[in-house]
């Protein structure tokens, strides 16, 4: 890192990540430290995230549970 603040990333690593000048990342302030990747990477690393999660599913099974209590008294 220089004396701006600005991040050096090697010639290997841009290449094998096609990034050239001007590229998009997106900085990641982690537990475990902080995480640079491509808008690409992250948004397919949130998909495998959710991937089969279901979210939907489960959220209508609670609110059909909830909605049952409520019937029930």
């Amino acid at each position: 890192m220089d004396a701006k603040g600005r991040l050096v990333i090697p010639g290997e690593t841009r290449a094998r990540h096609n990034l050239a000048a001007g590229s998009v990342v997106v900085l990641l302030d982690s537990p475990d430290g902080i995480v640079l990747m491509t808008r690409e990477q992250l948004k397919r690393r949130v998909r495998e995230d959710f991937q089969g999660a279901g979210m939907v599913d489960e959220l209508i099974r609670d609110r059909r549970r909830a909605a049952q209590a409520e019937d029930a008294g």
